[in-house]
């Protein structure tokens, strides 16, 4: 983005709220709109009709998986020499490695929000919408309610 390589973003959506255009999708893909918008370089969402939600009313209500934090704390490798700690750990046998320090905790949570100002279009097998069209034209989205 930064060397201006990138012509468009295109994302996919878990989560699509139809009254205001936010998208909850895997944990980054906000931080992907925030630097398209810096760059000036449109930021779309492809969606099915399945991911939207038309009864929240915010993405502040959507609720946010929380992944554990050993998945972002250390890793997984195979173990060469097994040191003291890793008594049980066979050379050749794969082992969890904590790379953090030892009192540190975190947080994991596996999807973000992505508000709507950030949002060029959003890509629906009908067609692409701002994303605050969508309430106005549900019935063109497959809204039954």
């Amino acid at each position: 983005m930064q060397r201006r390589e990138i012509d468009l973003v295109i994302v996919g959506s878990d989560r699509t709220l139809g009254r205001t255009g936010e998208v909850a999708n895997k944990i980054g893909t906000y931080t992907k709109a925030v630097l398209a918008k810096r760059h000036r370089i449109p930021f779309y969402v492809a969606i099915p009709f399945s991911t939207i939600d038309w009864n929240l009313k915010s993405g502040l209500a959507i609720p946010i998986e929380e992944r554990h934090e050993s998945e972002v704390l250390g890793a997984w490798g195979v173990m060469s020499n097994p040191r003291r700690d890793h008594r049980r750990a066979k050379p050749g046998r794969r082992a969890f490695l904590r790379v953090a320090n030892p009192t540190s905790s975190a947080r994991n949570p596996a999807f973000d929000v992505t508000p709507a100002e950030l949002i060029t279009g959003i890509i629906t097998p009908v067609g692409i919408f701002k994303p605050r069209e969508l309430w106005r034209r549900r019935w063109e989205l497959g809204f039954n309610g």
